[in-house]
């Protein structure tokens, strides 16, 4: 203490660690929470590229006999091609569905205890957790998916 009765060191506040260990603690388990983010948002891209290879295959398969139907290589009548492209189609937007539900309620939970733990003060949590670019781009594959399947199953939009 100085003469005036002040302290020479600077003043720490009760809530922040005292402790360089625990200090590091904080910020490594805050980092954990990005790394856990990234990962379910590469989970979710193993998930778009199945969903894209699926729907990508069924509108193929579906045009391709649609194509031979017209030139009269292919009977008519057949609608097995046509039925398992748009069985391709739907599986594709069906996981795509799933894995951004899952993605969406995975987020939530993790937003959560995170928000949990900075009450707490377990962590820091300074750093933004912004949205998924992952998730937007499954959800407009979803979209251009949906659009797909209107147009295998109804004979119109941009893509017949």
């Amino acid at each position: 203490m100085s003469a005036s009765g002040t302290s020479s060191e600077p003043a720490v506040s009760r809530s922040a660690p005292v402790d360089a260990g625990t200090e590091l603690a904080m910020r490594r388990t805050g980092m954990s929470f990005q790394r856990t983010r990234m990962a379910a948002d590469r989970t979710l891209m193993a998930v778009i590229r199945t969903s894209l290879s699926l729907i990508g295959f069924g509108f193929t398969i579906f045009q391709f006999f649609s194509k031979l139907k017209g030139s009269n290589l292919v009977p008519a009548e057949s609608s097995a091609p046509r039925n398992f492209g748009m069985a391709l189609v739907w599986l594709g937007i069906l996981m795509l569905v799933t894995g951004i539900a899952y993605q969406v309620q995975f987020m939530a939970g993790l937003r959560a205890e995170r928000r949990a733990m900075k009450a707490g003060g377990l962590i820091h949590a300074e750093s933004r957790f912004p949205v998924s670019m992952t998730l937007l781009t499954a959800v407009v594959l979803l979209m251009i998916g949906i659009a797909a399947i209107v147009s295998m199953t109804f004979q119109i939009g941009p893509f017949d």
